[in-house]
């Protein structure tokens, strides 16, 4: 990798201030992706932030009808949590799904949609789930912050601070992994909250959508088979050595029923 000045704040305004002093500077928070990508030379940062000594971005509370995660706040402690498990158990399920332990114990859910890899699961948890996050500055809705392919609403110098997630009446995640770094090949998030569908899906395109027929459809009757004549256009998903497009729009049907299965 190359060179860089390694910085550990341990609080959010110092963590802000020395991200406002260069233009180069980057936020590290798990590090499990930004570590491989320096270390593969794909990144040449001024200086590295590391949030991970930053207390005020860690933990989980009821709060608002719902439950706010601290950006800092590793996917072992979401998906071991009693109140994630209790209010919303469709998320810890996910959680506990993300990667290996190794990857659980150290990732965070600040850096998992900060990063927002296209197969990545939260992305599909944040939109379903019709979440806020929450920065040093503002409040996002999840339908104006993830933006595409690693690209979202945050500003350069903005940091997120937290999560906050509504309480849904149902919910479910199911997924079809990949077997060796078990991103999702293609993930669907379904929740109903407040009489209102949505379906979220990562994996399949270059960033996570909502599935706008399939929400109509299960409106009307929240049952698998309400997605039977609900089609996806494969011309926009991915097509790699993973899989076609074509397989993966018929994996979104798949795994869309499923989850409404599981979560009714």
């Amino acid at each position: 990798m190359y060179n860089f000045t390694y910085h550990r704040p341990k609080s959010l305004a110092e963590a802000a201030a020395l991200l406002a002093q260069s233009e180069d500077a980057k936020l590290m928070a798990g590090g499990q992706t930004y570590l491989p990508t320096l270390k593969q030379r794909l990144a040449q940062p001024s200086d590295i932030i590391d949030l991970g000594a930053v207390a005020e971005l860690k933990g989980i509370k009821e709060e608002a009808g719902g439950i706010t995660i601290g950006a800092m706040t590793r996917h072992a402690d979401v998906a071991h949590s009693e109140v994630v498990r209790r209010v919303i158990p469709a998320l810890a399920a996910l959680a506990e799904d993300i990667g290996d332990p190794q990857v659980r114990h150290r990732g965070t859910i600040g850096g998992s949609i900060s990063n927002n890899d296209p197969a990545a699961d939260y992305p599909a948890a944040v939109v379903a789930l019709n979440a806020t996050v929450r920065t040093n500055k503002r409040e996002i809705p999840a339908d104006q912050f993830f933006t595409g392919m690693f690209e979202t609403a945050l500003e350069r110098d903005e940091i997120v601070t937290a999560v906050h997630f509504p309480k849904p009446e149902k919910a479910a995640y199911v997924k079809f992994p990949n077997p060796a770094s078990r991103y999702a090949v293609v993930g669907v998030f379904v929740a109903r909250t407040g009489g209102a569908v949505r379906v979220a899906v990562t994996g399949a395109a270059p960033c996570v959508f909502r599935w706008t027929e399939a929400e109509q459809a299960l409106g009307s009757s929240f049952t698998p088979s309400a997605l039977d004549n609900a089609g996806i256009d494969a011309d926009n998903l991915n097509n790699d050595i993973h899989a076609s497009a074509e397989y993966r729009a018929h994996l979104v049907k798949v795994m869309a029923k499923r989850a409404v299965e599981a979560a009714a």
